[in-house]
C-alpha cells in the first residue's frame, strides 16, 4: 500500500496531472472517477496501471477478490491529497494515449470539427462530448489549442475522449488546405456569414470551423472556408460560447446528413 505523499508513484502521477509535458514525453494521461475507469477497462491495451484508494476497496471488493489489472491500493489521505476532484470517489488510472492519422479522420468523414486555438477546457471537453453525440468523425485542433488530456477536460468529456478521434497539427492553415484538396467542404461559424447555420450545405465531407474564445477564427483561416455561416440571435448578444456555436453546427449537419440517407 502507498502511504506516503512521497512515494515516486505519486509525484509521477501529481506530475501528470500538472504538467503537459511530462504527459506528451510519456505519451501517458491520467482519468479519474469509476465511470471513466470502467469505461478504459473495456478498452484493449489502453490501462497502465489503476489505483484504488482504501475506501474504494473496501466499498468495491469488499471479498477481497480484486481485479486481474496492474493496480496499487492507496492510503485513503494519500489519494485525497492527490486527486483533482473535490469529492474524490477513490480510483484514478494512468493511461496511454490514443494515435489517430488526418487520413483515418476524412476517410471516415462525415463531418469534423476544426479547432483554431481554442482555449478553455470546459469548452474542448464539451466539444468532444457532443461530437460523438452528434456522430462526428474526427476533431483536428490547431497545436496553441487547450491539451486535451488536462484533466479537466478528460472530466467534462465524460468518456467520450476515449472514442472520438482527435489530431493536433502543426500548421493549421496548411492542414485546412489540405482537407480541401480532399474534398472536405469548410464552413466557418463567422459573425460575418451570409447564410445562417440552417441554411448552410452540410453534404458530403464536412469540416466545421470554430475559432478561439476571445477573438473568433482567424482571417487567413476563414478565407479558406467555402461558406461563412451565421448564428443568429436576438437581443444585445453579440457571439455564443464556442461549444454551443460547435454544437448547434455539429447538430445541423447530423440532422441534414441522416434526413438525406
Amino acid at each position: 500500500m502507498i502511504t506516503s505523499t512521497s512515494n515516486a508513484q505519486v509525484k509521477e502521477i501529481t506530475a501528470l496531472l500538472k504538467k503537459s509535458k511530462e504527459r506528451k514525453e510519456k505519451k501517458v494521461f491520467v482519468i479519474e472517477g469509476r465511470k471513466m475507469f470502467e469505461e478504459i477497462c473495456a478498452v484493449p491495451g489502453r490501462l497502465v496501471k489503476a489505483y484504488f484508494s482504501e475506501h474504494y476497496v473496501r466499498e468495491y471488493y469488499p471479498d477481497g477478490r480484486m481485479p486481474e489489472i496492474p493496480y496499487e491500493i492507496v492510503a485513503d489521505k494519500v489519494f485525497d491529497a492527490i486527486a483533482e476532484t473535490v469529492t474524490p470517489q477513490g480510483v484514478l488510472a494512468i493511461v496511454r494515449m490514443p494515435e489517430y492519422t488526418l487520413e483515418e479522420m476524412v476517410e471516415k468523414a462525415g463531418t469534423l470539427v476544426l479547432l483554431e486555438d481554442l482555449r478553455d477546457p470546459g469548452n474542448l471537453g464539451t466539444i468532444i462530448r457532443t461530437a460523438e453525440a452528434a456522430g462526428v468523425s474526427g476533431i483536428v485542433l490547431s497545436r496553441e489549442s487547450v491539451d486535451v488530456y488536462n484533466p479537466k477536460v478528460i472530466r467534462s468529456t465524460m468518456g467520450a475522449v476515449y472514442r472520438v478521434p482527435f489530431l493536433y497539427v502543426e500548421d493549421f492553415l496548411e492542414t485546412l488546405q489540405e482537407l480541401k484538396e480532399k474534398n472536405v467542404r469548410l464552413l466557418a461559424a463567422h459573425l460575418k456569414g451570409t447564410k445562417t447555420f440552417d441554411q448552410a450545405d452540410y453534404s458530403g465531407k464536412v469540416g466545421i470551423l470554430i475559432g478561439n474564445e476571445a477573438n473568433g477564427l482567424t482571417d487567413a483561416a476563414a478565407e479558406l472556408a467555402e461558406e461563412k455561416v451565421l448564428i443568429p440571435m436576438a437581443g444585445q448578444v453579440e457571439s455564443l460560447n464556442a461549444a454551443v456555436a460547435a454544437a448547434l453546427l455539429m447538430y445541423e449537419s447530423f440532422r441534414k446528413q441522416k434526413k438525406s440517407e
